[in-house]
């Protein structure tokens, strides 16, 4: 069964050029430029009274005087031959004061290049970029992507909490009788542990937040721990009783781990290398330009 193959008819490497050219223009400190109209398969009637279609096409005027230039756009798997540049020379030979460019993706044979220098063809690569726009001209390589790991560590979460209540001061300091309901009310930041013997005074938020999670070699899962206190008392903002220690239950969660990577290279609109001046412009997809 034969297949269906797509022809590349030029038309999106068009479009691309012109977005290019769109954005050096935009980021060009002359405001007479940044307004520039540029227009594709542009149709321009040549002195013999011959109509010439050119890919992309635009115009300005500076000081009075009017310029137009045309850019002749090849999306070429191989480097652009010597009868490419004849074709454009032909087209604007007739053409009065009109400016053109070539631009391609690959490259030009040696024949063309000098070929377009000795017309005043100004010769272009527009492309995306590659790996060879991620190191400097003497090879230091510049960074393209950023990895970023991000680690949460989640608290403790108690799920009992039974204090050890010191009877003895109970009966020694209270009102309580034997069968007594004691009611604690209050939030995990408002119940505290306060022992003396060791200055400390925490919640059972600061319990689950800190100490717990920080007690021995633990990682994840249930763990129980007994602490024995000797001055300590259990504190709401309703009751203060002491206490010989806690028995506390609690639950550590697995720490979650996320990988970001950041491609830089997804910034970046594309890449224009003039051939003749040797230079290299990237175009980023917020509209700027960076000159090399």
């Amino acid at each position: 069964m034969a297949k269906n193959i797509m022809k590349n008819t030029g038309k999106n490497y068009e479009n691309f050029v012109a977005s290019i050219q769109t954005a050096i223009f935009q980021a060009e400190q002359d405001s007479s430029l940044k307004n520039i109209n540029i227009q594709t398969n542009k149709i321009i009637t040549d002195n013999n009274g011959n109509k010439r279609e050119f890919d992309i096409y635009w115009k300005f005027k500076a000081g009075g005087v009017i310029y137009e230039t045309v850019i002749e756009c090849k999306d070429y798997q191989s480097t652009v031959g010597i009868d490419k540049i004849d074709g454009i020379i032909g087209k604007i030979g007739d053409i009065p004061n009109l400016r053109a460019i070539f631009a391609t993706t690959k490259g030009y044979q040696s024949g063309a290049k000098s070929k377009a220098e000795n017309n005043g063809i100004e010769l272009l690569i527009v492309r995306k970029q590659n790996d060879s726009d991620w190191a400097s001209k003497d090879g230091t390589p510049y960074i393209k992507t950023i990895n970023i790991r991000g680690t949460a560590i989640f608290p403790a979460r108690i799920i009992s909490f039974d204090p050890v209540i010191d009877m003895k001061w109970v009966d020694e300091n209270t009102n309580f009788n034997d069968g007594d309901t004691v009611e604690l009310k209050g939030l995990n930041n408002q119940i505290f542990i306060n022992d003396l013997d060791r200055q400390e005074r925490y919640s059972l938020h600061d319990l689950e937040n800190k100490k717990l999670v920080s007690s021995g070699d633990k990682k994840y899962g249930n763990f129980e721990n007994k602490v024995k206190l000797n001055n300590a008392f259990f504190e709401t903002q309703d009751l203060k009783v002491k206490i010989l220690g806690y028995i506390v239950k609690y639950y550590i969660a697995k720490p979650y781990i996320h990988n970001t990577e950041i491609d830089l290279s997804a910034n970046i609109l594309g890449v224009v290398e003039n051939i003749q001046k040797g230079t290299k412009q990237t175009v980023l997809n917020d509209g700027s330009v960076q000159m090399e």
